[in-house]
């Protein structure tokens, strides 16, 4: 299973992003797909996730300015962040999981999101 995360790069304080990302290399059903961002001093924080049918949930510091959407034809989430911030930058992580069997969890490469005051 490969996850390929694209959209990252450098914008300033009240731009606009959109990241991608595609899974390949198997067959997904009823998996939630989305997004974590990691600093060096965190662990990772949750930004925002989409089932197969379509709930979403996002992080309360993200919430009203970021959107998450999926192809599930494609495998593909989407996360469009708008009104970015200084304290968005981060390396964005997308991930695939499935909470019932058969389970699985896996990552894609991060994307490098900087945001400039």
């Amino acid at each position: 299973v490969q996850l390929q995360a694209s959209g990252g790069g450098l914008v300033e304080a009240g731009g606009s992003l959109r990241l991608s990302c595609a899974v390949s290399g198997g067959r997904f059903s009823a998996a939630t797909m989305g997004w974590y961002r990691r600093a060096p001093r965190n662990e990772g924080d949750f930004v925002a996730s989409i089932t197969s049918g379509g709930t979403s949930r996002y992080a309360s510091s993200v919430k009203g300015r970021f959107t998450i959407s999926g192809d599930n034809s494609k495998n593909t989430v989407y996360l469009q962040m708008d009104n970015l911030k200084p304290e968005d930058t981060d390396v964005y992580y997308c991930f695939i999981k499935r909470a019932v069997t058969p389970t699985y969890n896996f990552w894609g490469q991060g994307t490098q999101v900087t945001v400039s005051s």
